[in-house]
């Protein structure tokens, strides 16, 4: 009986030479005169790359450190050693700029000033006059820039992700929206229109009205729809405990704001720092006085307040200092009134856009049973309305359920109603 040629290609040791026969028949199944040995050699590579790697240790690590068999941990102590901490010092003056052998002095705090040079790793380039820097502790010579202090609750005011809320959710406020994106849009995307006549574009807007007309919503439709920065600031957040804080604050926002290409500062419920001054005597009012001043002071003061939009918002427009309201801090005052019917109407389409309604709903009808309603009142409704739906077990809201609510919220919560205390101020 002939030999089996598999079997003696399994015979690994003493392989013996293929003849044309073999090789017809290893072509015949798609193998090459070499891949069993070829295939061979690739599993043993991967059985000794599995064992060199079980030996080092190494496994997928999810903080980035390499593993502890590659550690070497008397280098990096002595490493660390001989790194000294640094100090933080404020460069008030260099003596001899552009030149090889500039001085500069340096205030240490609570320590004494000192005139120093630079260190190895520091270009002459970056440092300038009135920059913190890092200095070491035997020499005193500059190791390091630093940024600008700012304080964190200050960097946290910066509104990082858009809102979702664009012009279309804003209902029946068109004037508004018009003079809003004159003074923030049309500046940042066309700003050789305005240096054709020769103006400086408005700086700041100041919306009014009673609440629940749209002014925080449409400051949201703003910062949406720019992409410079957004900074949203509500009144109460700058009134600090301690006497200069909250105005610390606010030159630390406009410092902020100014480091970024085009910014946009909201202040939102400003009538809490931004009311008329007065004495009552005690001094309690005071800190709240300085707060406001320093923002007075960063609208129009000395420095150039550069592109920097300031939106705010208060529905006692009455109670603001009119040093705060006058042209070149604040140039626009847009109202924010009570919608008409057509923008009440508008107000329902917005807020039954997303909601399972029957077709064919009278929304004019519902309109004209909302009168002198705020579109915080209209909304309310509608949800108030698919309450009644969840309460009868349905899937869909129908007209009598917005008639319901309009009963219960319109017509029964009239006595909490603000409106017609706040229209007074307008």
């Amino acid at each position: 009986m002939a030999p089996d040629p598999d079997e003696e290609l399994k015979d690994e040791k003493n392989p013996r030479p293929l003849d044309e026969d073999d090789i017809a028949l290893l072509k015949t199944y798609g193998l090459g005169p070499y891949s069993t040995s070829i295939k061979k050699v690739e599993k043993e590579i991967k059985e000794m790359a599995k064992k060199v790697n079980d030996l080092c240790g190494i496994k997928e690590s999810d903080t980035g450190l390499a593993a502890p068999s590659q550690w070497d941990l008397v280098s990096d102590k002595q490493m660390m050693q001989e790194e000294q901490p640094l100090q933080v010092a404020r460069c008030t003056k260099i003596i001899n700029p552009n030149t090889e052998d500039a001085k500069y002095v340096i205030n240490v705090k609570q320590i004494a000033k000192f005139v120093v040079g630079l260190g190895e790793k520091v270009s002459p380039t970056d440092i300038e006059e009135g920059m913190r820097v890092g200095v070491d502790r035997n020499k005193y010579q500059i190791q390091i820039p630093l940024p600008p202090k700012i304080d964190p609750s200050v960097t946290m005011m910066t509104v990082e992700e858009k809102p979702d809320v664009t012009y279309n959710d804003v209902g029946g406020c068109k004037e508004q929206i018009e003079k809003m994106r004159e003074v923030v849009e049309l500046p940042m995307l066309h700003p050789e229109k305005f240096v054709k006549l020769g103006i400086d574009p408005p700086k700041g807007v100041l919306c009014y009205g009673p609440p629940g007309t749209g002014k925080t919503l449409l400051a949201r439709a703003v910062a949406n729809r720019t992409d410079a920065c957004f900074i949203r600031v509500i009144g109460s957040e700058l009134v600090q405990k301690y006497v200069g804080e909250g105005a610390r604050m606010v030159r630390e926002l406009f410092q902020m704001a100014r480091s970024k290409k085009a910014c946009i500062v909201f202040f939102d419920e400003v009538d809490a720092i931004g009311g008329a001054r007065f004495d009552d005597g005690v001094g309690g009012d005071n800190e709240v006085q300085r707060t406001m001043l320093e923002i007075v002071n960063q609208l129009d003061g000395f420095d150039a307040r550069g592109n920097i939009k300031v939106l705010m918002a208060t529905n006692r427009p009455d109670t603001l200092d009119p040093a705060l309201l006058r042209p070149g801090r604040l140039d626009r005052k847009v109202e924010f009134g009570l919608p008409d019917l057509e923008s009440r109407t508008q107000i329902f389409k917005i807020h039954t856009r997303t909601m399972n309604c029957e077709r064919d709903i009278r929304f004019e009808l519902l309109a004209r049973l909302c009168p002198n309603s705020t579109g915080a009142d209209i909304r309310s409704v509608c949800t108030e309305a698919g309450m009644y739906a969840i309460r009868a077990r349905r899937k869909t809201v129908t007209e009598k359920d917005f008639l319901d609510a309009v009963n219960k919220v319109i017509k029964g919560y009239q006595k909490f109603s603000a409106t017609p205390k706040y229209m007074v101020y307008n």
